[in-house]
């Protein structure tokens, strides 16, 4: 869950959070770009009235790890919020990303999504793409049209965020302490441990929050983060805790610039924000169960840390291939891990992901070091944006790297599936020979579709980087780029295929965010 509620404008006002409505209106549908009018609450104070949120400054509360990880937020400047990703409140969780093997989630960014994989540790924080030496300048584009002026809400909750950022681990441990310490019937909805997803909670609900006037891309984000919710059993009225505890956190390290005026804006952006989230769960419940069991197969272990788990799930799942999905082991309850389909979908019901074991990561060491046929997993709704469009000619440019190629190879099947011949053009990249583990499955594709090329590009032994090698081969402008990989190679590859003239319109990958707040 994320976002707190106030109380409805039918309830005449009042002081405290309306109990949000826990079914979309007659008529309406969360694909709105934004709430309805009907919908809009009035400015009222949240639960915490200022007397109680004195109280709250003077408390003596534990440091407290973060929830279990959610889905991704939307890219931002930095934020208070630590870590990328949401973690789980007990609520609707955004998709998590994770390190694991293939991950993903979607971030509200106007650009495209990509996907988020365990194979390398992600470096944190949003990075700039700084041209490097020796790269050819950028094709100048058209000048980028000003953003709008920001609304007054939004403008109130930047100076919050603004005077909160260097403490925002403060920030995040108040929060936590905060929500287990007055609703300590929410902590079974966390893993026992959240060392790893401490700060993607509170991190999610801030970045949504100060992108409050981008609906274009908040929207599809919070409704995505609202359905994923629904498998770590999240409940409409388990939203106004977090918002009671959220006004709380910042209240205490904002002093200086937080007045009445503040607390309404974050009051009404949070209403907004938990609204959407719930009436997206709701809409799902009607279609869809909140998760599917899922029975190990097969387990191929490909090298000593890449592991081809393949399972059955207990009921249709359907998908698209280039989606993601959310997976939990039975070895570490309420951790949820971001895993990329490695096929497209089967006749057979059979879902494959490709997982790579990662120091540290709990998840993908379960699965590639202990989990063995028979087994039952979980799995979280699919999720992601970097499918094909087969309504188009253009042709794809495909760079996975490391377990990355799962995804990619999910798409060169989908396009041989539609039997339409428009060309594809991937690049393998791999640290050494060794991490090619899939390319004999990749080269069979090669040889039964001419229209399929296949480029292994392996950094030790051409001492050249995946992104570097695509500018050597072209043209591209008649195609589309797919990318899948580490955040570093997202971040690079970005770069790369911008500086060569592909729009950025062209570019699909999951959330490098999402990729950086991986790695378990």
């Amino acid at each position: 869950m994320d976002a707190p509620t106030t109380t409805s404008a039918d309830s005449g006002g009042g002081g405290g959070w309306f109990t949000p409505r826990k079914t979309p209106p007659p008529g309406t549908s969360t694909d709105q770009e934004a709430p309805s009018e009907g919908r809009r609450v009035t400015p009222i104070r949240p639960v915490g009235r200022s007397e109680h949120i004195a109280d709250d400054r003077s408390e003596t509360v534990p440091a407290q790890s973060v929830a279990p990880a959610a889905e991704a937020a939307p890219r931002a400047r930095p934020t208070p919020a630590p870590a990328a990703q949401t973690a789980t409140v007990p609520g609707p969780r955004p998709r998590q990303a994770t390190q694991d093997g293939n991950a993903r989630p979607s971030q509200p960014s106007p650009a495209p999504t990509a996907r988020p994989h365990a194979d390398q540790q992600a470096p944190s924080g949003n990075a700039a793409h700084a041209p490097r030496a020796g790269q050819q300048a950028p094709r100048a584009e058209a000048p980028a049209r000003p953003e709008p002026e920001a609304s007054p809400d939004t403008r109130l909750i930047r100076r919050t965020l603004q005077e909160v950022g260097p403490d925002a681990d403060k920030v995040t441990s108040y929060f936590y302490a905060l929500l287990f310490v007055r609703h300590p019937e929410l902590r079974p909805l966390f893993p026992a441990s959240m060392d790893t997803q401490r700060d993607r909670l509170l991190k999610a609900l801030l970045t949504a929050a100060e992108h409050a006037d981008n609906k274009n891309v908040l929207v599809p984000y919070l409704k995505n983060l609202g359905r994923g919710h629904r498998k770590y059993g999240t409940q409409p009225e388990h939203y106004p805790a977090v918002g009671e505890c959220l006004i709380g956190a910042l209240s205490r390290y904002a002093s200086t610039t937080w007045d009445g005026e503040t607390e309404a804006a974050w009051v009404r952006t949070y209403t907004t924000i938990s609204q959407v989230m719930i009436d997206a769960a709701a809409e799902d419940e009607l279609r869809a169960p909140a998760w599917w069991y899922a029975e190990v197969v097969s387990h191929d272990l490909r090298t000593p840390d890449i592991a081809v788990v393949t399972v059955r799930p207990d009921q249709p799942y359907p998908f698209l291939a280039g989606q993601y999905t959310s997976l939990e082991t039975p070895w570490w309850p309420r951790i949820w891990r971001h895993y990329s389909f490695a096929s497209s979908p089967r006749s057979d019901g059979l879902l494959s992901f490709h997982v790579k074991a990662v120091p540290a990561g709990w998840v993908s060491n379960a699965l590639v070091h202990r989990a063995r046929p028979g087994d039952v997993l979980r799995l979280g709704p699919p999720a992601g944006s970097m499918t094909v469009d087969h309504n188009s000619d253009s042709g794809l440019l495909c760079l996975g790297g490391g377990t990355g190629i799962a995804p990619i190879k999910a798409l060169v099947e989908d396009v041989a599936e539609h039997g339409h011949r428009r060309p594809v053009e991937v690049f393998y990249g791999a640290r050494t020979d060794h991490d090619l583990y899939d390319i004999d499955t990749m080269l069979r594709l090669q040889q039964s579709h001419p229209w399929l090329s296949v480029r292994p590009i392996i950094d030790q032994r051409a001492h050249l980087q995946l992104p570097d090698a695509v500018r050597e081969y072209g043209p591209w402008d008649e195609y589309d780029a797919y990318l899948s990989g580490p955040p570093g190679m997202i971040r690079s590859g970005v770069d790369a295929l911008r500086d060569i003239g592909i729009p950025q319109s062209r570019i699909r990958h999951d959330s490098v965010e999402e990729l950086v707040a991986t790695g378990s």
